[in-house]
């Protein structure tokens, strides 16, 4: 706490603590991020060399044929999704709680942080799956009330892990604390969009053109290209997400420095549980 210090911080400060984080723990946050998206990898790849399948089109989307797909591909593929929504609860959770150590002027370490989500998982795919179902909702609605609520609902997912809040609360949480702050967060997710752009375009889209581009080659070169366009999307995806995650976490202690004098609460009461001061909210800290 005393290396960061718990104070109000601007767009900038903010950007620029999130980004200090992530470079200081490149490590601990590339190798959380990277779990789920290996085992994406792996399959993307081995799907794209399976007989049947076709080659990506320009931008990276497969053009599969009806009927192209054998059913016996399917069982592997939702046991897969289950396997990487799984993983992918425990890296984003861990992420966050490692974020929050940190932050706080703490060390830990990626199985430390993993093991925090033990008995959280089914809490988190909760706030997920809402999150989800209210700001598709708001996508429906002419696109604008979507991004507008994907601001406002910003930091349900720390609120949840950080405050032992159920998927509801959580939500309620998080439109609180973002009350009258969504221009920041949307400055937070419009960063995000164009560093996961431009990360695409240098690591992706060269191999997906080149894929494109020898796709009638009868050597069957375009599925190597096709290959290395997966890896290139693997790169930019493990490379770029952990600075949603750590700004996320960052953004919700900000908040609740501003709102709820945090800072204060934790020096009062170091290593122990800073209450909020919403009515009825649970320790923080716990």
């Amino acid at each position: 706490m005393a290396e960061l210090g718990l104070r109000p911080l601007s767009l900038g400060e903010l950007l620029d603590r999130t980004f200090s984080l992530y470079r200081d723990h490149f490590g601990l946050f590339v190798g959380i991020t990277a779990l789920p998206q290996l085992l994406t990898l792996a399959f993307k790849i081995l799907a794209g060399l399976a007989p049947g399948t076709s080659q990506p089109n320009a931008i990276g989307q497969s053009r599969v044929a009806p009927g192209a797909v054998s059913p016996m591909f399917l069982l592997p593929a939702i046991v897969v999704l289950i396997v990487y929504l799984v993983v992918y609860l425990l890296a984003q959770g861990g992420t966050f709680f490692a974020v929050s150590e940190f932050y706080l002027g703490r060390t830990t370490t990626i199985g430390a942080s993993l093991r925090r989500m033990r008995g959280r998982m089914l809490k988190l795919l909760g706030v997920t799956i809402l999150n989800g179902l209210v700001v598709g909702a708001g996508v429906i609605l002419l696109i604008i009330p979507g991004i507008y609520m994907a601001c406002r609902l910003i930091t349900c997912v720390p609120a949840a892990l950080l405050e032992d809040l159920g998927p509801g609360e959580s939500l309620s949480r998080s439109f609180e604390l973002t009350k009258g702050e969504a221009g920041r967060a949307f400055l937070v997710l419009l960063l995000y969009f164009v560093l996961m752009v431009v990360a695409l375009m240098l690591f992706q889209f060269p191999f997906t053109f080149m894929a494109q581009l020898v796709s009638q080659d009868p050597t069957g070169s375009s599925r190597l290209w096709a290959s290395l366009s997966q890896v290139g999307e693997f790169l930019a995806t493990v490379l770029v997400t952990p600075y949603l995650t750590i700004a996320t976490a960052v953004f919700y202690y900000d908040l609740r420095v501003r709102k709820e004098a945090f800072d204060l609460q934790l020096l009062m009461n170091p290593g122990g549980p800073v209450q909020s001061e919403a009515p009825g909210a649970p320790p923080s800290l716990a």
